[in-house]
């Protein structure tokens, strides 16, 4: 029904930046709102940070002035860029979007994750 895709995890060192994508296709009439989590391995899932379509964002207190989520309406693409990278951000990115499909019923979907690995 809806799909989501993410993307532009990697291998990175500490002090540098990536930029992930969730990208969503399917059945969408309206997004109403994207969030990003984190997993590790023994860990909670963490959630990072919220883009309201529409404009308002929120994140986590651990991500707040290094990370910053936008999104692209045309493109029903929501990215989350990520500066000054630590050995603690390492995780698996995942998106949860929701949404309204075309029924008009509201649903939340979840993307299958991309690795940040943050290591020297």
């Amino acid at each position: 029904q809806v799909q989501l895709v993410e993307s532009g995890g990697g291998l990175v060192q500490p002090g540098g930046s990536l930029r992930l994508s969730c990208a969503a296709s399917g059945s969408i009439f309206s997004i109403n709102t994207v969030d990003w989590f984190r997993q590790t391995p023994g860990k909670q899932r963490e959630w990072v940070a919220r883009l309201t379509w529409g404009g308002s964002t929120v994140y986590a207190d651990s991500v707040k002035g290094r990370f910053t989520i936008s999104g692209d309406n045309a493109k029903k693409t929501v990215y989350l860029q990520m500066n000054n990278l630590k050995s603690e951000d390492t995780a698996l990115y995942v998106c949860k979007a929701d949404v309204v499909v075309v029924a008009r019923s509201r649903y939340d979907f979840w993307g299958q994750g991309t690795q940040v690995t943050v290591s020297s």
